[in-house]
């Protein structure tokens, strides 16, 4: 599962990078296209970012009950 995550951690920074790019180095995009590019983007990062988060030690599942001292 891990593994699948990081791929997909892989793909959505990817698809961030690049829609974030086309977005704002594009002069010649309609605003319709720029809108959609932009949604790509931040649709990427929160994806990007749920799952660094997801795989990040001790953010969730198993770690914390592992876990000694204050919460």
């Amino acid at each position: 599962m891990r593994k699948l995550t990081a791929l997909v951690a892989v793909l959505a920074w990817g698809a961030f990078w690049i829609f974030g790019s086309l977005a704002v180095l594009s002069p010649e995009l309609s605003e319709t296209l720029r809108f959609a590019a932009v949604l790509l983007a931040g649709a990427g990062f929160l994806l990007g970012m749920a799952c660094f988060l997801r795989l990040r030690p001790g953010f969730g599942g198993r770690d914390r009950a592992n876990r000694t001292g204050p919460a």
